[in-house]
């Protein structure tokens, strides 16, 4: 049974720091990438970060380079997203996602994905 699961999540006040983790396991979880992604109410899900198998590349949207760093665990089959100055637009649920290495980077294809856990940043 393929399962990833997150957590971390939480309330903290704007300017504060959240440290994601994602757990994975029945697969080969360490040769995938891995990415977070995020969905606020009423807004589609976007992307936030990922990182490849190999933990070489990594990859993260505008609004949150110099803030945000995701890496891999010990193990490889985690991932963790640290977030440090956050913002209350960051608020949102937050989700893992994996898939098997893709012939070229993009942001799409995850085959994998968590259950999600809420990320709320006050003002």
């Amino acid at each position: 049974q393929v399962q990833l699961v997150e957590s971390g999540g939480g309330l903290v006040q704007a300017g504060g720091s959240l440290r994601l983790s994602c757990t994975t396991s029945g697969r080969a979880f360490s040769v995938y990438d891995m990415g977070w992604f995020r969905q606020a109410p009423g807004k589609e899900r976007e992307f936030v970060a990922a990182i490849s198998w190999s933990g070489v590349t990594t990859d993260y949207v505008d609004s949150v380079k110099g803030r945000f760093t995701i890496s891999r665990g010990n193990a490889k089959n985690t991932v963790n997203l640290e977030m440090n100055s956050l913002k209350p637009e960051d608020t949102a649920v937050y989700y893992c996602a994996a898939r098997p290495p893709k012939v070229g980077w993009s942001r799409e294809e995850y085959e994998y994905w968590g259950q999600g856990t809420q990320v709320t940043v006050s003002s």
